[in-house]
C-alpha cells in the first residue's frame, strides 16, 4: 500500500532593507512548483516584520497542517546554502523590519528557553544538499533579525503546541540580479531550490542526523 505523500510547508521572506527581491521566496516558490517525489509541498510568504512573521507562519501551519516545516531566509554575504542549528531568545536588530520597528535585546518570547536546537537533521541536510551539487554547510548562528525571531518562533511552536511536527531553517545567499552593484557572492535561484529540494528528502528520510564534522572556531 502506497504511502501519502509527505505534507510540507515551506516559507520564503518578501523583499526587505531596500531590495527588489528576496531569494528565499524566489527558491522556496520554486520548490513548491516541483516539488521532491511523494512530497506535498505548499509555499508562503512571510512578511519580514517582527512579531506578524511568526502570526503568519503561526497560521499557515494551521491551515496546512504539514509533517516538516522549513523556513528560508536570505542572508547577503554568505556564500552557501546554510542550515541553521540553534534558534535564540532575541531581538536585536541592526536595521529596521518593513514596518520600521527595531527591536533591541528584547525576547522573542517572554520566559521562554534561551534558545532551540534545529529538529531538522542539520548535517544530514548538508551532506544532501552537496551531493545535489548545491555548496552547503552547517550555520551556528541564524543572526538576530527576522529570521532568527521566525526560527524560534517555529521551534517554540513545534515545542508547545505541534509536537508532530519537525522544522527548521535554512538560510540561502543572494541571487546574481541582487549584486551587479555590490561586489557579493551569488548562488542562482535554480541552484537554491535544488538545494532546498535535496534538504526535505533528507529531512524526511533522516530522524536522527548522521556524525560528521560540521562545527565552526567561532
Amino acid at each position: 500500500m502506497n504511502q501519502p505523500p509527505t505534507r510540507v510547508l515551506i516559507t520564503g521572506f518578501e523583499p526587505f532593507d531596500g531590495e527588489d527581491t528576496n531569494p528565499s521566496w524566489e527558491a522556496a516558490h520554486r520548490v513548491a512548483q516541483q516539488p521532491p517525489p511523494d512530497m506535498d509541498v505548499t509555499a508562503v510568504p512571510i512578511s519580514c516584520v517582527f512579531g506578524r512573521a511568526i502570526d503568519e507562519l503561526r497560521d499557515a501551519i494551521e491551515e496546512n497542517s504539514p509533517e516538516l516545516v522549513v523556513c528560508v531566509g536570505q542572508a547577503g554575504g554568505r556564500t552557501d546554502l546554510t542550515v541553521e542549528r540553534v534558534a535564540i531568545n532575541v531581538d536585536d536588530a541592526r536595521i529596521p523590519d518593513n514596518a520600521g520597528k527595531q527591536p533591541v535585546d528584547e525576547p522573542i518570547v517572554p520566559g521562554g528557553p534561551a534558545a532551540y536546537f534545529s529538529s531538522l537533521p542539520v548535517k544530514a541536510c548538508v551532506a544532501a544538499a552537496r551531493r545535489a551539487g548545491v555548496s552547503a554547510s552547517v550555520s551556528q548562528t541564524a543572526g538576530t533579525f527576522v529570521c532568527n525571531h521566525l526560527f524560534y518562533g517555529l521551534a517554540h511552536l513545534i515545542s508547545t503546541r505541534h509536537p508532530g511536527i519537525r522544522g527548521g531553517f535554512v538560510h540561502v545567499p543572494y541571487i546574481p540580479a541582487q549584486v551587479t552593484h555590490r561586489p557579493a557572492p551569488s548562488m542562482a535561484a535554480h541552484d537554491i531550490a535544488t538545494g532546498l529540494r535535496a534538504i526535505l528528502v533528507a529531512a524526511r528520510e533522516n530522524i536522527t542526523d548522521i556524525r560528521e564534522t560540521g562545527g565552526a572556531t567561532h
